[in-house]
């Protein structure tokens, strides 16, 4: 599912026109201005009851190799996401 289909069952499903259920889908997954991803960049974790908990994880930095030339490459210390599926979520999923 898109954003654009994401927006267009929003609008169907709570009953709201699209230009609305659009802000709505703006205002939680913009990756610049978004809540989630306000809260993420602050190192918060995300926690929505019942469907599940966006975990920022932070990676040190580490040496690897390049698998082209089996040569040891730095990689560097990031932040990732990670995403826990809450109990009710896992259930319906099977």
């Amino acid at each position: 599912m898109n954003r654009t289909e994401l927006t267009e069952a929003l609008a169907r499903s709570a009953g709201m026109s699209r230009a609305d259920a659009a802000l709505a889908v703006e205002g939680l997954f913009d990756p610049r201005k978004g809540v989630i991803a306000r809260a993420l960049r602050r190192r918060r974790t995300v926690r929505i009851t019942g469907f599940g908990t966006f975990v920022p994880r932070r990676r040190e930095a580490r040496i690897g190799r390049d698998p082209r030339t089996g040569e040891p490459i730095r990689i560097p210390a990031g932040t990732s996401i990670s995403f826990r599926p809450g109990k009710p979520l896992r259930e319906t999923l099977g």
